[in-house]
């Protein structure tokens, strides 16, 4: 079998929290469970009315009392300063469509919404080793130094500042020392000197 090896970085900086985005994506998947809680509900009161029973019947008011508890429980998640994921009600919505007639496209999309939340809300890091800076966003954004003019991280802002005459400057979440400021400022400057020199 093969691995592949895990990289290490010098220093990895954690950016601040997205709140509008996590927010944005939270309401779109919200907006979407409730959308697919009423449409099964409908429809099996739609079945109740034409007398069906059985399983079908049943699992038309199973998934909306899933869905809601799951969403009860981020809800809980989220006022204790957590971040919550839909992505499981997201798949029993997508479950639900499946078995609801001509629903296969809304499953194909509650399966896709529920595989793309969680890297989503990955919390924005930047990576810095001695060949390059890497963005964990997706897709990853990754800088060689040859394209580096300087970084600085000064007052808990990382300013970026590209050869293509882009700027790049973002908040940094946790209070750095200056002792660890200037040791990465150091590092930084010396990866830009050396990529100079090659």
């Amino acid at each position: 079998m093969l691995t592949q090896p895990t990289k290490t970085y010098d220093f990895i900086i954690v950016l601040k929290y997205p709140v509008r985005l996590f927010k944005a994506i939270d309401m779109i998947s919200q907006l979407m469970l409730a959308i697919a809680a009423i449409a099964f509900i409908l429809r099996g009161i739609l079945l109740f009315q034409n007398s069906h029973s059985g399983g079908i019947y049943t699992i038309n008011f199973l998934i909306p009392i899933l869905i809601f508890t799951w969403w009860i429980w981020c809800y809980r998640q989220q006022s204790m300063g957590y971040l919550a994921y839909y992505r499981f009600a997201l798949m029993l919505a997508a479950w639900g469509w499946y078995l609801y007639p001509k629903g296969v496209f809304f499953a194909i999309l509650y399966l896709i919404a529920a595989v793309l939340e969680k890297p989503a809300k990955v919390l924005p890091e930047v990576a810095f080793d001695s060949k390059e800076i890497v963005f964990n966003s997706i897709p990853s954004k990754k800088i060689s130094w040859m394209e580096v003019n300087n970084v600085v991280l000064k007052d808990n802002i990382l300013t970026i500042d590209l050869k293509n005459n882009q700027l790049i400057q973002k908040n940094v979440e946790a209070v750095v020392t200056p002792k660890e400021e200037a040791d990465f400022n150091a590092f930084c400057a010396a990866q830009i000197q050396a990529s100079n020199q090659a």
